[in-house]
């Protein structure tokens, strides 16, 4: 399947484009045990179904050895930040609270961590394990202000759900 992937086939619609990239992700990882390789996947179909307004797009997983610290997975866009404590800029605040984070202006977070300072918005939705125990956070910036919204979070928060269950 995804051999044929191209972003022009899906719907411009945003909550129909989510449905489509989400069953594909979880026909591709079906059967898969590495999350690496479900990450891996995620962001590169997430990319090529909405760059680029998705300038910065990977996983930041929580480290077995230090579970509080999040460090970064797979990614596409530029130079992301290594390691990203709980609590600390989007991403941490995500994993510290469970929640989504849907900034839409991140130079008015408190405590933002500018990995690339053109990055404006962001949204962080946390990852769950089969057994309920967060796993990582998927991270997407853009250079544009709110570039993202209640559809963006519905959709992203539903392939979440899914991608370490598929």
């Amino acid at each position: 399947m995804a051999e044929t992937f191209s972003p022009d086939d899906l719907p411009l619609e945003k909550p129909a484009r989510y449905r489509e990239v989400e069953a594909m992700i979880a026909s591709v990882v079906a059967g898969e045990t590495s999350h690496t390789a479900r990450y891996a996947t995620a962001v590169s179909l997430l990319v090529q179904a909405f760059g680029p307004r998705f300038f910065w797009t990977g996983f930041y997983v929580v480290d077995p050895l230090k579970p509080t610290e999040l460090v970064v997975g797979p990614y596409q866009g530029t130079l992301g930040c290594l390691r990203i404590p709980f609590g600390r800029g989007v991403c941490g605040a995500a994993a510290a609270s469970g929640q989504t984070q849907l900034v839409k202006d991140v130079h008015a977070f408190p405590g933002h961590i500018a990995c690339d300072s053109r990055s404006n918005s962001e949204i962080v939705v946390p990852v769950y394990n089969a057994s309920g125990a967060l796993a990582a956070v998927l991270d997407v910036d853009s250079t544009e202000l709110a570039a993202f919204d209640e559809e963006d979070q519905a959709g992203l928060e539903s392939i979440c759900g899914i991608l370490l269950r598929a």
